[in-house]
């Protein structure tokens, strides 16, 4: 209990602050937060990596709300810029213009931190798919980007 205790208060806020910028939909993010520590306690021991799964399992709950909704477009949340302070309002704004896959190894790798390799795991990908959906985002982000400031 204190071992997900300990997660809890050291990921949760960056966790949710990912996941926002994944689904762009702050109830959903806290949504996907509270259930997966909820089902980390219920299965308890048996997580041999806390931190891990709990990323795994939160990224897995958004995304399974975002194919519920069967929400292709993603709006900002209007009080954006208070719930991610330290990431720029505009790429909160093109994020959902790229694929789920896209917006989360973006979250993930160059938000959170998180290497290619750990991305993946969180992902359910593969180093090299993962390396190519970075390619691919940056570049579109890029270019939207650019448009926005012209």
């Amino acid at each position: 209990m204190d071992q997900f205790e300990s997660v809890y208060r050291e990921q949760a806020p960056r966790l949710y602050r990912s996941l926002l910028l994944y689904t762009g939909d702050p109830e959903v993010g806290a949504d996907a937060v509270a259930e997966a520590f909820a089902q980390a306690l219920r299965r308890g021991p048996e997580i041999r990596s806390p931190e891990r799964w709990v990323w795994k399992a939160a990224f897995n709950i958004a995304a399974g709300e975002l194919a519920a909704r069967k929400q292709t477009s993603l709006e900002p949340a209007p009080n954006a810029t208070y719930e991610i302070p330290d990431t720029p309002i505009a790429l909160s704004l093109v994020m959902g213009q790229l694929s789920p896959m896209q917006r989360a190894v973006v979250a993930l790798h160059d938000y959170a931190g998180y290497t290619l390799r750990e991305t993946a795991v969180i992902a359910g990908s593969t180093s090299s798919a993962v390396s190519v959906h970075l390619v691919r985002a940056h570049a579109k982000l890029r270019k939207l980007l650019e448009e926005r400031d012209d």
